[in-house]
């Protein structure tokens, strides 16, 4: 199984900038396909905020383009997302995702999505 852990988020002021961290461990059969950053805010879905392939290849939800940044070390299998120009409608709790393959015991090969368990972003206005 993959295993991810994110950190980096905390109470922070409108206008300021906050680096969320994913870090994904396990029997990854590298590089994970996708990596990806969703958020929740209370009483709505969950929705993608950001994602990055393998290749480099990045996706950004309307509402955070040109001042979220994402990007990823394949090497480490670890996601960033760099938030700039925060507002109080980024308040929400924001969860890593992965795709991609990771060996089982019995050395099988087999493709899973995962997600981390979450790390809360507070922008005060």
């Amino acid at each position: 199984q993959v295993h991810l852990v994110e950190s980096g988020g905390t109470l922070v002021q409108t206008g300021g900038s906050l680096r969320l961290s994913c870090a994904a461990s396990g029997s990854i059969f590298s590089p994970l396909l996708m990596m990806g950053w969703y958020r929740q805010a209370p009483g709505k879905q969950r929705e993608l905020v950001s994602s990055i392939t393998s290749g480099g290849t990045t996706n950004y939800v309307n509402s955070v383009r040109s001042r979220f940044t994402i990007s990823r070390d394949n090497a480490k299998n670890t996601v960033f997302l760099q938030m700039n120009s925060l507002k109080p409608e980024d308040t929400a709790v924001y969860y890593c995702n992965a795709d991609g393959f990771y060996q089982e015991a019995s050395k099988a090969l087999r493709r899973g999505n995962f997600w981390g368990q979450g790390t809360q972003v507070t922008v005060s206005s």
